[in-house]
């Protein structure tokens, strides 16, 4: 495994542990600003929404400066305002810190990706391509560990100042991670130039729209389930911090089996089979996930869950790139991702205002009935725009030709 392999896994990883210490603390938030959950997922949604800037941005100083350095500033920045989160006096500044993470965030994928791929031998990037996305799984599963254990001691505050700690990364990345080699060959495909773009747009203008769809409905799926569960066992099923850490943790265990295991799947039953396979028994879990009685089988049913969503998430690096056309690989998996994740932004308010307004019950707001709700919309989604690849992809690459060629 190549040091800059484990480098940009570790860059993606504390990324996501950045990102989700927001979202496992929002009902603390919440009582703490004396504000509404729907009020404070504004910050989440801030976040999404402004990784689309930090992936152009840094995609060009990747270009013009290589892989390596800004992967060391960007992990610097995202760092930095992780930090200054923890100091901020009310929600405006909250909010603020917010969006500048959000850049930072979205640039970090990019750039890890690019030095990762290019580092390694053509016949491993399919493995590690999954192995790298799996970095977004241990990152909520190490922020949920702090929510378990450190919450009570150090509150949220506290957790936000232990995100000052990816930077140490920096210092391993400074000594041990040679540029990519693909990059000083000058042979590394340009992550930003404007005509480039364009001219994929005008010639693949449908397929760039299927798939910013297609990762428009991952990402509600993927967020759906994910960004109110904290809020859920908190206001809803009453459960202390150490507890919701505890289960959030056990979900994203299965979220890395999942990712694995359909990953692997994928290389021989196709990718959309296993993407559609995934999402059908994902749906069948809603009622055990969201309206299961006990802390076992609401354990349970959010260890499958994540197993199931995961799953269907780690067959993407691949099945993006199969999809790209050869003159815009460059260009489309990493543009298609942001914009749909950039649609997807919003998920948690939409949740957050439906268990509110929607779903209310005489206890309170419903998180339950939202998130079963939201959920069997965005796997449907899920479903229906893979299946739709088959047509629109069509004139690319026969499906077995795609998974065959993938494996080689």
């Amino acid at each position: 495994m190549s040091r800059a392999f484990v480098a940009s896994f570790l860059g993606w990883t504390l990324d996501a542990y950045d990102f989700f210490l927001v979202i496992v603390v929002v009902p603390h938030l919440a009582d703490d600003f004396h504000r509404s959950v729907a009020a404070i997922s504004v910050a989440v949604t801030l976040t999404l929404a402004m990784r689309p800037v930090g992936a152009l941005i840094f995609g060009w100083f990747a270009d013009r400066y290589g892989r390596r350095g800004p992967l060391m500033v960007d992990i610097g920045l995202y760092s930095l305002f992780e930090l200054l989160t923890a100091f901020s006096p009310n929600l405006t500044v909250l909010l603020v810190l917010r969006a500048l993470f959000g850049v930072a965030m979205g640039g970090e994928w990019g750039l890890g990706a690019a030095l990762a791929m290019e580092s390694l031998p053509p016949r491993r990037r399919g493995l590690f391509s999954g192995m790298l996305q799996q970095g977004y799984a241990v990152g909520y599963l190490l922020a949920a560990v702090t929510l378990a254990l450190l919450y009570t001691h150090i509150g949220w505050r506290g957790m936000f100042a232990l995100g000052v700690l990816p930077a140490l990364l920096i210092l391993y990345i400074r000594r041990s991670v040679p540029e990519s080699p693909g990059w000083k060959a000058g042979a590394a495909p340009p992550a930003f130039q404007p005509r480039a773009i364009l001219g994929s747009l005008r010639r693949y203008g449908v397929l760039f729209v299927y798939g910013m769809l297609l990762m428009a409905a991952l990402n509600f799926m993927a967020h759906g389930s994910q960004d109110p569960y904290a809020t859920f066992l908190t206001k809803q099923m009453k459960f202390s911090p150490e507890f919701v850490g505890t289960i959030a943790a056990i979900t994203m265990v299965g979220a890395i089996c999942g990712g694995t295991f359909f990953g692997w799947l994928s290389q021989h039953i196709g990718r959309r089979v296993a993407i559609v396979a995934a999402a059908l028994i994902g749906a069948a879990l809603i009622p055990v996930w969201a309206f299961g009685h006990t802390a076992a089988a609401l354990a349970a049913g959010g260890f499958f869950m994540q197993f199931m969503i995961q799953g269907a998430w780690g067959i993407i690096p691949a099945h993006l790139n199969e999809l790209a056309p050869p003159s815009a690989r460059g260009t489309f998996p990493g543009f298609t991702y942001q914009l749909g994740n950039l649609i997807a932004a919003g998920t948690l308010q939409i949740e957050a205002t439906l268990a509110a307004h929607r779903f209310i019950s005489p206890a309170g707001p419903n998180y339950a009935m939202a998130m079963a709700f939201f959920m069997a919309l965005a796997f449907a989604a899920v479903i229906v725009m893979t299946l739709l690849g088959y047509g629109v992809a069509a004139e690319r690459r026969d499906e077995a030709l795609a998974s065959t060629s993938f494996r080689r």
